[in-house]
Parts: C-alpha cells; structure tokens; sequence
C-alpha cells in the first residue's frame, strides 16, 4: 500500500517561505516521478513542480525562480521550497507520486496541505 504523506503548510504573509515535505513509503520512491500540485478554492488542480526519478525538475511557469523542488532518496522525500509568496499561491497543496508498472501508469495522493499567504 502506498501512502503519501504531506507537512509544512501553513499561513505566511506575501514575500515569506515554506517548505513543504512529503514522504512517501510502500513503494520504492527512486523509481517515482513525484510532482507537487496546488488547488485553489473554485479553481482546477494545476500542475506546480515536477521531479523525475532521475532528477530533472520542471516548474509552472507562474511559480519559476521562486519555488524549487528536491528529493532525497534516503529519507523517501521530496520537497518544495516556496519563496516570495504570493497571495495567488493561496491554495491546498498535493503530493502526487506516479509509478510505471510496463505501460501501465499508477498515481498516488497525498491528502494535501493548506498553504495560506496574506497581503
């Protein structure tokens, strides 16, 4: 059984940090693709930051050069560290691991955590 656990949101004022960390057990995390997405109220889940098992990153164009994600294999972790918050950050927060089995793709959730930024 694969679980995923998130911890670290929170509420910070515009232009603080948070780091976010999940850790994932039940599977063999340097085989995971792991990605960070965020849901705003009465907005879809998007697409924040994404690390590959071999370590490639991507980022959401709106969180470029503020957010950074990492992983160590070690500790079944991955990270995102969120700087110059903004208010439009305001959102919960989802780990999501995702792990190929041949060609059959097989995703994994957090139960999220909520990140608040004041003005």
């Amino acid at each position: 059984q694969v679980q995923l656990v998130e911890s670290g949101g929170g509420e910070v004022q515009a232009g603080g940090s948070l780091r976010l960390s999940c850790v994932v057990s039940g599977s063999i995390f340097r085989s995971n693709d792991m990605n960070w997405y965020r849901q705003a109220p009465g907005k879809q889940r998007e697409l924040v930051a994404v690390i590959t098992s071999g370590g490639s990153t991507n980022y959401a164009d709106s969180v470029k050069g503020r957010f950074t994600i990492s992983r160590d294999n070690a500790k079944n972790t991955v990270y995102l560290q969120m700087n110059s918050l903004k208010p439009e950050d305001t959102a919960v927060y989802y780990c999501n691991a995702i792990l190929w089995v041949g060609f059959r793709r097989n995703d994994y959730w957090g139960q999220g955590t909520q990140v608040t930024v004041s003005s």
